[in-house]
């Protein structure tokens, strides 16, 4: 059945064949046969040129994806002209050459990071402060291989599922921290730098809660926050070229929508989604902040036939698995916008930082916890509103005895001595932020090729961020209150005090009328990927909605379909 995804005109499988990326081999190097562009004893580089760096003593080899928003000011710390054709590769080569390491904390931008010292024979991985970009790298064998997208290691590891990274996957639709759902796979954190061979971490950047100045009052903080989000976006938007915005009609796309809009000097595109005349949109408020800036707008109708058959390319772009519904759309929306730009900005990141309604339930359970028995890790776990509270069901007896006892990524910041607000905000954005939020739109818009910009989710906006006091972020009903008053100048007051909704993708209804028969087929077959781990009567009762008195089978069961189809696509089965 798997197999006639692919023979919809739109998602050809050679199509699914062109999502690998630069890879570096460590170790024993017997037999390269692809296309090798540097190799030394231990060492060897597998890419395109650009991707690739020599220092000028030719001591260092650096590859990686880079974007700096600072590359300018770079530039001038190395004495180079900011006028030459220099690429960011060699930028990097030229300030570890200078400073080893330690310049790490003066980047500012995107990127994954690979150097190769020859004198010392020691290899560094690197990942950007926030994780914006990606970088995995295998854990066995007397060859380490590493790369930024994870589907272009598969020859190199086995495809035993890592037990504890499923369980997270199910509770939070994304697999959180430095685990993925292969077991002989990690991926780099944000922040941090490792060296090989004794695979030493230390973190060069770290999220922490720094409240400058309790004293201080809202409107002081508002002010703060509003020029730096100016001077964000200003190096975010392309010079001279027009500049796309993904705008859901919230807060957060509307307030980078309006601040494009009041510094770009090319056309600003904005462009917004909804499914058909069967189901609810916030049209009226994109169109709205789109009449209000006067950007030139766009409206993409997302079918269900869409949601469905698009899934399986939308899978094969993303590293570890994302259940979050909005990923078909997200692709899809890309291609749109790359009609017209190179470059889209997005509201992402204003939740994590700035204190969104997602927290109030956390808020509540930390007053009341002690009366209803919940500790905070399973009211963290159950807030996501998957299926934390259906593992011992869901999962097949042994699966679910081996991993119960397992810890859990969230539990050092869940317990840290931080006020309780900003514990939530950083798990939000370490985790939530870093590996479901930024590598999506990382791989989705590179798929679309595009390059798409979180302004909301830059280093210094987190920074700053951590050093707002609490009740100016989230203070009982009231969300974002800083920084609804930093941008409150440029957006009308229907966009500002809006009820927070939320982009509700109908999967419910998607599977109730239109792909419950292809659901059956894929999850209740005895060959699915999924079946060694997954009870499938369980699915069966989600799959006829029984006893769905919260209307939640259909998010769950869209979690589901995207790990089947993940997998699938990923161990290359076809299922008839």
């Amino acid at each position: 059945m798997f197999v006639n995804f692919f023979k919809t005109p739109k998602s050809k499988l050679s199509h699914l064949e062109v999502t690998h990326s630069w890879c570096v081999a460590y170790g024993k190097l017997d037999n390269l046969t692809a296309d090798v562009i540097w190799q030394d004893e231990k060492f060897a580089v597998i890419s395109t040129p650009k991707n690739c760096a020599v220092s000028p003593t030719k001591r260092f080899v650096v590859i990686g994806d880079i974007w700096l928003s600072n590359r300018e000011n770079l530039l001038t710390e190395l004495g180079i002209d900011i006028h030459d054709n220099i690429s960011n590769q060699q930028i990097i080569a030229q300030l570890w050459e200078k400073y080893n390491s330690g310049f790490l904390n003066l980047l500012l931008g995107m990127f994954n990071l690979v150097v190769w010292d020859r004198e010392k024979q020691i290899l560094y991985l690197g990942r950007d402060a926030i994780g914006s970009r990606t970088l995995y790298y295998t854990t066995t064998g007397s060859t380490r291989w590493i790369a930024p997208k994870l589907r272009t290691l598969n020859p190199f590891h086995s495809h035993d599922l890592d037990l504890v990274a499923l369980r997270d996957y199910l509770c939070c639709a994304f697999v959180p921290g430095e685990r993925t759902l292969w077991q002989n796979v990690r991926e780099m954190r944000p922040g941090t730098l490792m060296q090989m061979p004794t695979e030493e971490i230390y973190q060069y950047w770290q999220l922490q809660e720094q409240v400058i100045d309790i004293n201080q009052p809202l409107e002081w903080y508002s002010t703060k926050l509003r020029s730096l989000l100016e001077l964000v976006v200003q190096e975010y938007l392309p010079k001279n070229e027009p500049v796309g915005v993904f705008l859901s009609g919230g807060l957060d796309s509307s307030s980078i929508t309006a601040l494009a809009a009041k510094i770009h000097t090319a056309p600003v595109h904005t462009y917004s989604i909804h499914f058909g005349t069967e189901t609810a949109n916030e049209l009226e408020f994109s169109n709205l902040v789109a009449q209000h800036c006067q950007t030139q707008h766009h409206i993409l109708e997302i079918t269900f036939r869409d949601m469905w058959e698009r899934l399986p390319e939308t899978m094969s772009y993303l590293d570890d698995p994302i259940g979050d519904p909005l990923t078909v759309p997200n692709l899809l929306l890309g291609r749109m916008a790359r009609e017209n730009v190179q470059i889209t900005l997005n509201g992402e990141g204003g939740d994590p930082c700035f204190g969104g309604p997602k927290n109030q339930p956390m808020l509540i359970n930390s007053l009341y916890g002690a009366i209803n028995n919940q500790d905070s890790l399973q009211a963290y776990l159950i807030s996501f509103q998957k299926c934390a509270l259906d593992l011992p069901q869901l999962l097949k007896p042994e699966i679910y005895q081996s991993i119960k006892n397992e810890s859990s990524v969230f539990s050092a910041d869940l317990n840290s001595d931080a006020n309780y607000l900003n514990r939530l905000m950083s798990l939000n954005i370490k985790f939530k932020g870093a590996d479901q939020i930024l590598t999506k739109v990382n791989n989705l818009t590179q798929a679309a090729d595009l390059q798409g910009l979180s302004p909301l989710f830059d280093q210094r906006v987190v920074d700053l961020s951590m050093q707002i006091p609490p009740e100016y972020k989230l203070s009982g009903v009231e969300e974002k209150a800083v920084f609804k008053k930093a941008v409150s100048d440029i957006l009308p007051d229907s966009i500002i005090h809006r009820p927070k909704s939320g982009m509700m993708v109908p999967v419910q209804l998607g599977f109730k009328k239109y792909w419950q028969r292809e659901a059956r087929k894929l999850l209740l077959n005895r060959n699915s990927a999924i079946s060694p781990y997954i009870n499938q009567d369980i699915l069966r009762n989600w799959l006829d909605f029984k006893g769905d008195i919260w209307g939640r089978y259909g998010v769950k069961l869209w979690l589901l379909v995207s790990l089947e189809i993940w997998l699938q696509v990923n161990k290359k089965l076809v299922i008839k």
